[in-house]
C-alpha cells in the first residue's frame, strides 16, 4: 500500500475539497487515462485494489502510471469511544481527488484492453470516472 515515508504534520485537519483540478488534469505519460468526474478521497487501499484490477486485466502488459498519491492523514476514533479526549491517531492515508484529476494512465495495450481494465478499476473506486484517449 502507498503511504508517505515522512510527513511534516502527523495529523491533518479535514478541510474542504472545492474547485476543479488544475494540476494533473491532462494526459502526460500514457495513451489512455482514467479521469475523475467526482470529488472525494481515495484511500491507499482503494488505489491498490484498482491497480491490481488493472494489472490482472491487462495480464501485466503495458506500462501503468499512478498519478495520485495518498498523503493526507485521516484520523479515526475507535468504535464505542466517548467524545472528547483529543484528536485520535492516524488510521489511514488518502489522496484528495477533485473533478478532472487523472488517476491512472496506461500505454502499450490496445484500446479495448485499456477500456476493460479501467472499467474494472473504476468499480473499485468510490467516485465516478471517465475513460480518456490521448489525441
Amino acid at each position: 500500500m502507498l503511504l508517505p515515508k515522512k510527513v511534516k504534520y502527523r495529523k491533518h485537519q479535514r478541510g474542504t475539497n472545492r474547485g476543479i483540478a488544475v494540476r494533473g488534469a491532462v494526459i502526460s505519460f500514457g495513451e489512455y487515462a482514467l479521469k475523475a468526474e467526482d470529488r472525494g478521497l481515495l484511500t491507499s487501499r482503494q488505489i491498490e485494489a484498482a491497480r491490481k484490477a488493472i494489472a490482472q486485466n491487462t495480464k501485466r502488459g503495458g506500462k501503468l502510471w499512478i498519478r495520485v498519491f495518498p498523503d493526507k492523514a485521516i484520523a479515526k476514533k475507535p468504535n464505542e469511544t466517548r467524545m472528547g479526549s483529543g484528536k485520535s491517531p492516524t488510521d489511514h492515508y488518502a489522496a484528495v481527488i477533485k473533478p478532472g484529476k487523472i488517476i491512472f494512465e496506461i500505454s502499450g495495450v490496445t484500446e479495448d484492453i485499456a477500456r476493460g481494465a479501467f472499467r474494472r478499476a473504476s468499480d473499485k473506486l468510490p467516485i465516478k470516472t471517465r475513460f480518456l484517449v490521448r489525441n
